[in-house]
């Protein structure tokens, strides 16, 4: 009887949960949508990892880390404009960081993939990765950290 409680304790600690992984939907309605290899021929190889494999940049390795100019941050993929320059802040991070989004063009959803739930951020418009959202950003705005790769975002500087 022991033995078959321990062979039944390794078995379901053995097997594979599926309780926190999504299916990949092939229904999900964004308004652009392209193909695997039309993705890889338009974007570089980090932006292609960072927006299409959910891939993480390295921490400082983004040009658009310490820029401080006035402008909107776009989708590196479509160019959906996704956050204002001046909700950008410095969060120690190494990862471009905002209090808020630009409302209607990120979308948001559950991420398991190191062991814990985390808030993902999507462009609403084509689907590509962008970062993650914690509440351990600015008190004195909204609370928020919204983590974003640079390599998923083009600067657009306003026109003076």
């Amino acid at each position: 009887m022991k033995r078959l409680f321990i062979g039944l304790v390794i078995l379901l600690v053995g097997c594979k949960g599926n309780s926190q992984e999504k299916p990949v939907s092939e229904e999900t309605a964004y308004s652009v949508k392209k193909t695997d290899t039309q993705w890889r021929k338009e974007l570089s190889d980090l932006q292609y990892y960072v927006l299409r494999k959910a891939g993480t940049e390295p921490a400082g390795s983004s040009k658009l880390l310490d820029n401080k100019k006035k402008g909107v941050y776009v989708c590196a993929a479509c160019g959906t404009e996704l956050f204002m320059s001046e909700h950008k802040y410095d969060s120690g991070s190494g990862w471009p960081s905002f209090d808020r989004e630009i409302k209607g063009n990120v979308a948001f959803d559950v991420d398991y993939k190191i062991g814990y739930k985390r808030t993902e951020e999507h462009c609403a418009v084509c689907g590509g990765h962008l970062g993650h959202v914690f509440n351990d950003g600015p008190r004195e705005t909204t609370g928020q950290r919204h983590c974003i790769n640079g390599a998923a975002l083009k600067f657009i500087p306003s026109e003076k």
